[in-house]
C-alpha cells in the first residue's frame, strides 16, 4: 500500500526550541527536572544552556513527504526511539525533516496491518545532526480499507 513511498523525504522545516514550550512539555510529562527551565542550573551545567527533554521533538513540524497521505485519525503509533549526538539547547533553531524508510505488511488477529517505518532527523543550521528518531506507525485493517477506496 505504501511501498511506492519509500525513500521519500520531507523539505526541511526550521523549528525553535523555545523556553516556554520546553517548560510545558516538561510539565507535561512531569519531568521537572531543573536543567529543562531553571536558567542558573543550565548555565552552571556542562551544556552552559539549559536543554529539552530527550523526547521534545515529538512536537516538532517535520515538512510534508509529497503523495504520503495518512489520514488524521485510526493510526497506531506503535513504537519510537530517539538517538542524539547532543542536547537540543534552548533557544537554538534547528532544521528537522522525514524519511519514509520501509512499509511492510503483517496478517494479525485484526486483520491485515501495515507498518510504515518513518526516520526523522534534526540538524543544526550548518547541517550537522544532532538527533535522530525512528517511529513505527502501524495502519489497522479498518484504516487500510478506506484509503483503498
Amino acid at each position: 500500500m505504501f511501498s511506492d513511498q519509500v525513500g521519500k523525504r520531507s523539505n526541511k522545516v526550521k523549528n525553535a526550541v523555545e523556553r516556554g514550550a520546553v517548560k510545558k512539555f516538561a510539565e507535561a510529562i512531569g519531568d521537572l527536572h531543573p536543567i529543562y527551565f531553571d536558567e542558573e542550573t543550565g548555565r552552571n551545567s556542562r551544556y552552559k544552556n539549559n536543554i529539552a527533554p530527550p523526547t521534545f521533538p515529538r512536537t516538532f513540524d517535520y515538512g510534508v513527504i509529497e503523495g504520503l497521505n495518512l489520514p488524521n485519525k485510526g493510526l497506531i503509533h506503535g513504537e519510537q526511539t530517539f538517538h542524539y549526538e547532543r542536547p537540543l539547547l534552548v533557544g537554538e533553531e534547528i532544521l528537522c525533516y522525514s524519511e519514509v524508510k520501509k512499509y511492510f505488511e503483517k496478517k494479525g488477529n485484526f486483520g491485515e496491518m501495515g507498518f510504515l517505518i518513518l526516520e526523522s532527523f534534526g540538524v543544526d543550521l550548518a547541517g550537522n545532526t544532532i538527533f535522530s528518531s525512528t517511529s513505527t506507525v502501524v495502519i489497522s485493517e479498518a484504516v487500510r480499507k478506506v484509503l483503498a477506496k
